[in-house]
């Protein structure tokens, strides 16, 4: 007898359909398991006899073949244990297999049949969530352990088993019981970090302001200790909270990701070491699996002692940064993550720290230089915003502050001119291409002019230019105004044109 059991295999964040096929006849006993099965499923067989057996049902004592199709995905991970057990036990007539068509089966078996949790159950709910067959939503299968994480995804129908037992009770029944009931998980606590915590650094501040509020990209250069690293661990402070469908990308980006994910709806912030590799930051592996661009979409990149980075992997963010996306091409597939992350950066100006303390540092100028142009133009070119941190004054280092001081107020600010640019164009200010600049970034004629003067005089590209205007709009922005004036471009020129030797 043959039966088909419907899954869903794993490909970055996409999860499409697979068919468990099986058939068994009479015959030497034997099983052979077909369809670009990696070493994790064909490891399944061990594991099904086992929990078939442990679970009080007969394992078949002939030939059994498993076929998983299509033929040219590769599988990987135990995700299919639950769907070729199910598969065996329909073939061998020992389950029922009419409710079949209706469901899907997600699931690793333990040697005793209990239901183990699998990497990427949220990507197949998130799937299935908005496919409908017959009037009524195909139902997913799959181990308990996941209800809290597929609480948050509207519409998704979910039977949660603790056991192959409980699967086999679900099949047999005359009829379907309801879904489960999931229940949302509260959102979680935003991060509630003090700008205020830091001494001093008003300009640093302003900056950060402007590009918490238009997701500005950001690079601080300034000697050790002077909080360039407080600053950028306060941004994700700033930020607008997350709406639902940027909380259920986040949440389907960690469901296939080997770390913690954060609380649900809570912004993600990654701060990868220097060391780490290109790999390890755009992602890579076998299978594919996302890097820090992609853990940090709809959050916050913070890249640390930028130009400790080796080379290539620093040259590997500039296709994200244009693109909020990386494409992971390889022999077999190419996978395609999201990867729309904020970047903020912080280095010291010269290999000693201080080239602006002639008493400290002791650098040569061809050192300095050097050292310096580890961060190639290009890259520099699609950072918005750089800034200068300088030492603390000493009369603010000694000042007491309240906590949270004005915190509110500019998350009120930020919170009202994200308002701005959603309403105005749908999307924040940085994310505009280059034709919705001219559209949503008019200039007053003064405006114009000394834009004009600033890029003839700077040698500003093109994309500095456009980057400039968008930067200029933030400001314009923040103070509620309806068209970029003399002021905001000169604020924006401020921020873009005081390093351009770094």
């Amino acid at each position: 007898m043959s039966v088909a059991v419907r899954t869903r295999a794993q490909v970055g964040i996409d999860a499409p359909p697979v068919l468990v096929e099986a058939h068994y006849q009479a015959g030497t006993p034997s099983f052979t398991l077909v369809g670009m099965a990696q070493t994790a499923v064909r490891e399944a067989r061990d594991r099904v006899r086992s929990a078939i057996k442990n679970v009080g049902f007969k394992y078949p004592q002939g030939r059994v073949v498993v076929n998983l199709a299509p033929a040219d995905l590769a599988k990987y991970g135990g995700r299919y244990d639950l769907a070729i057990a199910i598969a065996i036990l329909t073939a061998t007539e020992q389950v029922d297999s009419r409710h079949l068509p209706r469901l899907e089966f997600l699931g690793e078996l333990s040697l005793y049949g209990e239901l183990r949790a699998i990497r990427g159950a949220f990507c197949a709910a998130a799937t299935m969530s908005a496919r409908v067959e017959g009037g009524e939503g195909v139902r997913l299968v799959v181990p308990k352990g996941h209800c809290a994480e597929l609480a948050p995804l509207p519409g998704v129908q979910v039977h949660a088993a603790e056991s192959l037992l409980d699967v086999v009770r679900l099949l047999q029944a005359d009829v379907l019981p309801p879904p489960a009931t999931l229940r949302r998980p509260p959102p979680g606590p935003p991060p509630r970090i003090a700008l205020s915590d830091v001494r001093g650094q008003v300009h640093a501040k302003r900056a950060l302001a402007v590009a918490a509020a238009g997701a500005h990209h950001m690079l601080m250069t300034g000697p050790p200790g002077t909080g360039k690293t407080m600053l950028a661990r306060r941004l994700a402070a700033l930020l607008p909270p997350l709406t639902d469908a940027e909380a259920v990308q986040v949440a389907t980006v960690y469901s296939v990701a080997s770390r913690p994910a954060p609380p649900f709806g809570v912004r993600p912030y990654c701060d990868p070491h220097h060391t780490a590799s290109a790999a390890a930051m755009v992602g890579g592996g076998n299978p594919v699996v996302p890097g820090e661009v992609t853990l940090a979409h709809c959050g916050v990149l913070f890249l640390d002692e930028l130009a400790e980075f080796q080379r290539d992997v620093l040259e590997a963010l500039r296709e994200p940064l244009e693109e909020h996306a990386i494409a992971i091409a390889r022999v077999q597939q190419t996978v395609r993550f999201p990867a729309g992350f904020q970047l903020i950066a912080a280095m010291n100006p010269c290999p000693a720290g201080y080239a602006c303390d002639e008493a400290r540092c002791r650098c040569t100028p061809q050192q300095i230089r050097q050292y310096r142009t580890r961060v190639s133009g290009p890259l520099l070119d699609r950072i918005d915003i750089r800034v200068e941190v300088g030492p603390v004054p000493d009369e603010a280092l000694w000042q007491r502050v309240p906590a949270g001081s004005d915190d509110d107020t500019l998350r009120g600010a930020i919170a009202a001119a994200r308002t701005r640019q959603l309403a105005r164009c749908g999307k924040p200010n940085a994310a505009l291409a280059a034709a919705e600049v001219d559209r949503f970034c008019a200039l007053e004629e003064e405006a114009t002019a000394l834009l004009r003067r600033a890029a003839k005089r700077f040698g500003l590209s093109a994309r500095g230019v456009h980057r400039l205007r968008k930067v200029a709009r933030t400001v314009a922005d923040l103070a509620d105004a309806d068209i970029v004036g003399t002021g905001h471009v000169a604020e924006a020129l401020g921020y873009r044109v005081r390093q351009r030797e770094v």
